[in-house]
């Protein structure tokens, strides 16, 4: 089996390419690093870079690799890891929002085409950081992008995490997500160490 590790251990604190499609996307510092660990409350694994960050600079997004350091396909290339956020949409889901998502999916046809769209988006944003670290096809996940696309919400972690990370207007649903936690929710502001939102919109 490859030594992957070679490849993310080269990428911290380096330039960063520009990615149009990932505008935000930045390299990971020791800094970064221990603050997305604090997040997880684990060591993190497979970083290629932060794709989102709060106005603070804190990272909210992590770029993941397509293949993690012990050789495991790993689909989630956008990881959301910002605690405020990860409270919220958690409570979305548990408030059965993500069934009224899909059922929006069913009827709507021009939302069900620019979920589509996302989807294939996303399988090209993955490529591109799996090529930061020569990694620019994983077969087990060739067509697999996350978070239930092309045709299900499966997940509103990894489908903010795609929006957070791309420019507006890309993942529907995820911004849709964004919404209903709203007004909660205000990207210009830094939510780092509050407690998750008292009011969510149902």
């Amino acid at each position: 089996m490859a030594d992957y590790q070679t490849y993310y251990k080269r990428l911290r604190n380096v330039t960063m390419p520009s990615i149009p499609s990932i505008p935000h996307l930045t390299p990971c510092t020791d800094s970064d690093y221990d603050i997305i660990s604090s997040h997880l409350q684990r060591r993190v694994r497979g970083v290629v870079g932060v794709a989102s960050r709060c106005v603070c600079g804190a990272p909210q997004v992590v770029a993941t690799a397509p293949r993690l350091e012990n050789g495991t396909p790993f689909p989630t290339t956008f990881y959301l890891t910002y605690p405020y956020l990860v409270k919220a949409l958690s409570r979305l889901e548990a408030a059965k929002k993500m069934a009224d998502y899909q059922a929006e999916l069913s009827k709507d046809l021009e939302l069900s085409q620019r979920y589509y769209d996302a989807h294939t988006l996303y399988l090209r944003q993955r490529q591109a950081v799996g090529t930061l670290v020569g990694l620019e096809n994983v077969e087990e996940i060739e067509f697999m992008s996350a978070g239930g696309m092309p045709n299900r919400v499966k997940c509103l972690h990894a489908l903010v995490g795609h929006t957070l990370s791309s420019l507006p207007g890309v993942n529907p649903i995820g911004e849709r997500a964004l919404a209903d936690i709203t007004p909660a929710w205000d990207d210009s502001q830094c939510w780092c160490g509050r407690d998750e939102p008292e009011t969510i919109q149902l």
